[in-house]
C-alpha cells in the first residue's frame, strides 16, 4: 500500500474538447419538469447516486402548474459524462422534460442567510458589506445580525469570505435557481 505516486499533469479543457464542442468536466446545470408526486425526487437522486455524481445544489419548487414541480440540480461533469444520466431521467415516468441550460444563456441565483456575530464596530462594518452586496439585514440582536444575500454562486461565496472574519456563527444556503436568458422556456 506503500506505493509512491507520480503526480498528473494538469490538463488544459481546451485541449478535451469533446464532439458537440462541450467540455467534459463542467458543471452542469439541470433544470428538470416533474410531476408533482411523491417519491419522485428520492428516485432522481438515487440515480444520480448510482452512477457515482455528487449534487452540488439541490432545488425544487412548484411552477405555474400545481400538478408540475421544477427540480433544479446543478453537478459536476469532470468524473462523468452527463449524457447518459439525462437519458436514464428520460426514462423515469415522472420526469416531463430536462434541459441542460449552457451557462452563458442561464440566468442563475442563489439565496443565503449569514448570522453574524456583530458587537460594536463590527456591526456598522457589516452592515456597509451589506449594502454594498445589495444584501439586507433581515434581524438584529444584541450579540448578532442575520444577513440575506441573493445572486451568483461568486457573489454568495464573496460576501462569506468577507464577513468570515467577524465571526460566521451560521450560514444557510438554498442552492441554485435558474432559468434560461430570452423566451425559452425548460
Amino acid at each position: 500500500m506503500g506505493e509512491d505516486v507520480a503526480p498528473q499533469a494538469v490538463l488544459d479543457l481546451d485541449e478535451l474538447q469533446v464532439p458537440g464542442g462541450r467540455h467534459p468536466g463542467r458543471r452542469h446545470i439541470l433544470s428538470i419538469l416533474v410531476e408533482n408526486k411523491p417519491g419522485v425526487l428520492a428516485r432522481i437522486s438515487g440515480l444520480f447516486s448510482r452512477r457515482g455524481f455528487n449534487i452540488d445544489t439541490l432545488a425544487v419548487g412548484p411552477t405555474d402548474d400545481p400538478k408540475i414541480s421544477r427540480i433544479t440540480l446543478t453537478v459536476d461533469g469532470a468524473l462523468h459524462p452527463i449524457d447518459q444520466v439525462t437519458k436514464q431521467l428520460h426514462k423515469l415516468v415522472n420526469v416531463l422534460k430536462i434541459r441542460d441550460l449552457e451557462p452563458r444563456e442561464t440566468v442563475a441565483r442563489e439565496l443565503a442567510l449569514f448570522k453574524l456575530a456583530a458587537e460594536g464596530e463590527a456591526r456598522g462594518q457589516i452592515v456597509q458589506f451589506a449594502e454594498i452586496f445589495r444584501g439586507k439585514v433581515i434581524d438584529v440582536s444584541k450579540r448578532s445580525l442575520t444577513v440575506e444575500v441573493s445572486g451568483t454562486d461568486e457573489k454568495i461565496e464573496a460576501f462569506e469570505d468577507l464577513v468570515r472574519p467577524y465571526g460566521l456563527i451560521e450560514m444557510v444556503r438554498t442552492g441554485e435557481i435558474a432559468v434560461a436568458r430570452g423566451r425559452s422556456t425548460t
